[in-house]
């Protein structure tokens, strides 16, 4: 079950393709909306049956434990070397390792495209990961930086800190990355990780920091929401695009659709995926101390955000989005198409911030 078992990996990070546009997949428009809501297209029947998802899971269940053996050994013999690409000299070259559907990789893709900063990207296989058999650090996302020596940052935290405090201090990027030292810890379910120092802090002078923020209770906002993004925004995808076995299947569905997955093994990452999904959500819904309904949680925190926004100003940064958010932005695409957004549209006052920053990163990459 090594291939269910990396699809589970994989989908605990991740919840839908960012990046989707409107009717750009499959799913019926959603009727009685109006307003900012009314552009998102939904991706699932609130009115599916129950039982014929349980009966889909079961099914596909069965049919992807028979197929995962054989998956794996024709998985090996197609494998392809995959080496650290060459990098063009001259201006900083970009490039991104990511799953597509990744809620801290989609907040790095916002980053660098409101910021205007051309990059690569490459799909990384969430079973095999092949395609980051260079690097000894093992998530995603993996930004590769070149301005003559070939540099990694890792953690999407960090990478945004680094890049914007290269955009604005001109220090050297290599000097800059030993600011965000890795460190290992244990989490609270005893297993080490890697924990970055300093991630949500911008390394800039007294004049640099005036330049940017307003104040110091700007810069310290700032942080305290890139911070609520990762540790208590992101934690509620899962259980919400989960939140069923008629979601969870929709969820794998756009998964597999945008992932890089061979035939075989989307497949199996579609069931097994799904039936692993929607009981691991349960686990996070108990760990995160959510309420039985989780939509409910997603509509507090959808609510917090605009509150703290306020009605004064378009964005937490004022006249533009600031790294808070880019990061909340990120996040929240990444259930675009779902269920999960159109409930969160049509029950909380999110919608015009959050298409204000989308036509503002438009608008930034000339799009608008």
């Amino acid at each position: 079950m090594a291939v269910a078992i990396a699809v589970v990996r994989a989908g605990w990070r991740y919840a839908r393709p960012v990046g989707w546009k409107p009717g750009g997949g499959p799913g019926q428009s959603r009727a009685g909306l109006s307003g900012a809501a009314s552009r998102w297209p939904g991706a699932a029947s609130k009115g599916a049956p129950r039982l014929l998802g349980v009966a889909a899971l079961a099914l596909g269940g069965v049919l992807g434990i028979g197929h995962t053996v054989w998956g794996r050994l024709k998985s090996q013999e197609q494998l392809a070397k995959q080496a650290v690409p060459e990098l063009a000299e001259g201006r900083l070259q970009l490039t991104l390792y990511q799953y597509k559907t990744c809620p801290f990789c989609s907040k790095v893709r916002a980053f660098l495209d409101f910021h205007a900063l051309p990059y690569e990207v490459v799909e990384v296989n969430p079973v095999r990961r092949q395609e980051i058999k260079f690097s000894s650090y093992r998530k995603v996302p993996i930004l590769l930086a070149q301005e003559g020596e070939l540099l990694q940052l890792n953690d999407s935290s960090v990478i945004i800190s680094a890049l914007k405090t290269y955009l604005l201090s001109g220090k050297n990027l290599e000097e800059i990355i030993s600011y965000y030292p890795p460190m290992k810890a244990v989490n609270d379910q005893g297993k080490e990780v890697t924990e970055f120092n300093n991630k949500y802090w911008l390394m800039l002078n007294e004049k640099e920091s005036r330049r940017l923020y307003s104040g110091k209770e700007a810069r310290t906002e700032e942080m305290k929401w890139r911070q609520w993004a990762d540790d208590r925004l992101v934690h509620l995808i899962s259980p919400n695009v989960y939140r069923t076995p008629a979601e969870a299947l929709a969820s794998f569905d756009y998964i597999v659709h945008e992932g890089k997955f061979g035939a075989i093994e989307g497949a199996v990452a579609k069931y097994v995926g799904a039936a692993a999904m929607f009981i691991i959500s349960k686990r996070l819904k108990s760990r995160y101390h959510m309420q039985d309904d989780v939509r409910e949680d997603l509509y507090q925190a959808a609510n917090q955000w605009v509150a703290a926004v306020g009605k004064d100003r378009p964005f937490m940064g004022g006249k533009e989005p600031n790294l808070a958010d880019l990061a909340v932005y990120g996040v929240l695409r990444v259930m675009e198409g779902l269920e999960a957004f159109e409930d969160m549209m049509c029950h909380t006052q999110i919608g015009p911030w959050y298409l204000r920053v989308e036509k503002a990163i438009a608008k930034a990459q000339g799009n608008y």
